[in-house]
């Protein structure tokens, strides 16, 4: 696993972390300058959520019954929303959330789980990857593009602006992200393969996502190659370098690389 802020000295938002059997990663979000709505603030958030999630997911010994990854991630939501409901306002469109990926092997199975724009791409043995991804946000959010892109960032507008697409969350026809309503686990992009039918797995948050989906910088028959050559941090440095060279604003950027699936 590798995750690394934007830049230097910057909190990172992202959560990366693993039991044995499973792995997840995720995304926080919110609007600087929110404290007012949320006195813990972003990193908090996904953080507290991602620990909550790998706690749940450590507690359930393989071979018992077990609940489905939606069902553990309303619980993880519920019971962190509960942490703060009192203390902030955490049904406010601004308040933090994040995206969601999650990995987890039991009974020579293998589950996957997106909420958000995080992806997960599994690697077959037989045939091309199998990306998983969450389009919604992504389609939301370019509709927002010239507009935001228009305004003075940190403006009164650009946060107006922000604020109104923060209002497509968590609603029917918008997008679906962790935040204080577990119900929209649900909405949650799911599927299973068998493990013997893999050799390895990759979460990535949209930061690291970028060397495909952003800058095209490779596929992911390729970026599986590297992953498997030089690790995550190589995909993460060649991320960091097409930012710098497209004047890209930088973004948290993690990845859980998952081999040996079958004997997990």
């Amino acid at each position: 696993m590798t995750s690394v802020p934007a830049r230097p000295g910057r909190v990172n938002e992202d959560f990366t972390g693993a039991v044995p059997g499973a792995a997840v990663i995720l995304d926080g979000a919110g609007i600087p300058g929110s404290g007012s709505v949320c006195r813990h603030g972003v990193a908090w958030y996904a953080h507290r959520l991602g620990g909550t999630l790998l706690g749940r997911l450590a507690l359930i010994p393989d071979g018992r019954p077990a609940p489905s990854l939606p069902a553990l991630l309303a619980e993880a939501i519920d019971r962190v929303t509960d942490e703060h409901r009192d203390s902030c306002d955490v049904a406010d469109p601004v308040s933090p959330s994040a995206t969601v990926a999650m990995l987890r092997v039991r009974g020579g199975v293998v589950e996957h789980l997106v909420l958000g724009d995080s992806t997960v791409v599994i690697d077959r043995v037989d045939g091309p990857p199998l990306v998983v991804t969450d389009p919604r946000e992504v389609v939301i959010s370019r509709s927002y593009e010239a507009r935001l892109g228009a305004t003075v960032p940190g403006g009164d507008e650009y946060r107006r602006l922000l604020r109104e697409l923060r209002g497509h969350r968590n609603r029917p026809g918008g997008f679906w992200v962790a935040k204080d309503d577990p119900r929209a686990a649900d909405e949650a992009v799911t599927g299973s393969c068998p493990a013997a039918e893999l050799t390895g797995a990759v979460l990535l948050s949209n930061g690291a996502s970028r060397i495909v989906q952003r800058f095209g910088l490779a596929d992911w028959p390729e970026t599986l190659t590297v992953l498997a050559s030089s690790g995550p941090a190589e995909i993460i440095r060649r991320v960091r370098r097409a930012e710098a060279e497209q004047a890209v604003p930088a973004d948290d950027a993690s990845i859980a690389h998952c081999t040996d699936l079958g004997t997990a």
